[in-house]
């Protein structure tokens, strides 16, 4: 890494935040807790000297293709097996995830950044000018500013498609999540131009859904009241462009809490009914669900069960405050010196689309 530039986002990277390294590979930084000298990340793009995917939707570049987008776990597996040196050892699992250290970093882009080049210069495609349209409705209803908002993905690598990509803002602060929130409520139900993506189940006819405990209406249902999915009928693109707003904590709102002696081991497979008494970390990733539980349905009967942390992006802006959930995921037990306690873990792993977390009633 250029050492000129490490002064600069030494330790300031957050989440969606992106990586770029040496090989051609675009990771987002993955939450808020990360190892000293190092990111926890997911592999999202890859440029095609590393790899090629025969999915339509891979494709990133008009003309030629400029990088390939990973589904699924294809990232995952290219990293494990092609290019170890992108893993961390995440000291309290006692094994080594995906992850990029500071010294293999040969550039960062940051949302908030992202979102100001577009905006500092007149808008040149359809897509362009339909974000400016979309973000002055939003800003005008809610009262936030530009400053509170990034753009990540295609808009933020500079290799979108002004008839085909898709608008993805970030927003930045628990406060002002809520705010957008209210806003988007209401442009939906007063602006002709805005609708709630979820509004009904055309949303999802085509998802491929593998979920076994957690149905494709259920889903539609938790995905509507988010209200962070809006489908823009944009005079200026001449298509209805799909956007979405994702929730980043703001800097005064993060807290590492990554802790290299803490250990964290697995107990086993819980269901449970619970309820949630805090829900002020469910719009982030990790998404944190302070509970108190109710009713175990199977597994290890345990006292005390702290918490919901969620890495699982269909189970963020899930449960609030004062509601029941079903939950099904990893039991796990927690060391951090002489605090030991259980939580409910929902994450990539063996038995990952048994996990569920909805409202219950």
């Amino acid at each position: 890494m250029n050492a000129g530039l490490r002064g600069a986002w030494l330790l300031k990277l957050r989440d969606r935040d992106a990586i770029l390294t040496e090989d051609g590979i675009i990771f987002r930084v993955y939450g808020y807790i990360h190892p000293s000298g190092a990111y926890m990340c997911d592999p999202e793009y890859a440029s095609p000297t590393v790899f090629r995917s025969t999915n339509p939707r891979a494709r990133r570049g008009e003309n030629e293709p400029l990088y390939y987008k990973f589904f699924a776990d294809e990232g995952m597996k290219l990293i494990l097996n092609k290019f170890p040196q992108y893993t961390v050892f995440y000291e309290p699992l006692q094994k080594s995830l995906v992850g990029v250290k500071e010294d293999d970093i040969t550039e960062v882009r940051k949302p908030e950044v992202g979102l100001q080049k577009v905006l500092a210069k007149e808008p040149d495609d359809v897509l362009l000018k339909a974000l400016h349209d979309l973000l002055e409705r939003v800003l005008s209803q809610s009262g936030l500013t530009e400053n509170d908002f990034g753009v990540f993905g295609s808009l933020l690598h500079g290799f979108y498609h002004p008839s085909l990509s898709d608008l993805d803002f970030i927003v930045y602060g628990r406060e002002n999540v809520s705010r957008l929130c209210e806003a988007l409520e209401t442009l939906y139900r007063e602006d002709p131009s805005l609708r709630n993506e979820f509004d009904s189940m055309k949303a999802v006819e085509s998802k491929d859904w593998k979920f076994l405990n957690y149905s494709l209406e259920e889903y539609v249902w938790h995905q509507k009241r988010k209200m962070i999915y809006a489908y823009f009928d944009s005079e200026d693109a001449g298509r209805v462009v799909k956007a979405e707003f994702e929730p980043v904590m703001d800097w005064k709102e993060i807290r590492n809490e990554y802790n290299p002696s803490t250990r964290i081991f697995h107990v086993g497979w819980i269901k449970a009914v619970a309820e949630v008494t805090d829900d002020k970390n469910a719009p982030f990733i990790p998404s944190i669900y302070q509970i108190e539980v109710k009713d175990i349905l199977d597994g290890p009967e345990v006292d005390d069960i702290k918490r919901i942390f969620s890495y699982v992006e269909e189970f963020r802006m899930q449960a609030k405050q004062g509601e029941r959930v079903l939950v099904e995921g990893n039991l796990e037990k927690v060391v951090t010196g002489t605090d030991v306690f259980p939580q409910i873990t929902l994450s990539y792993g063996p038995r990952y689309y048994e996990q569920t977390l909805k409202v219950k009633d």
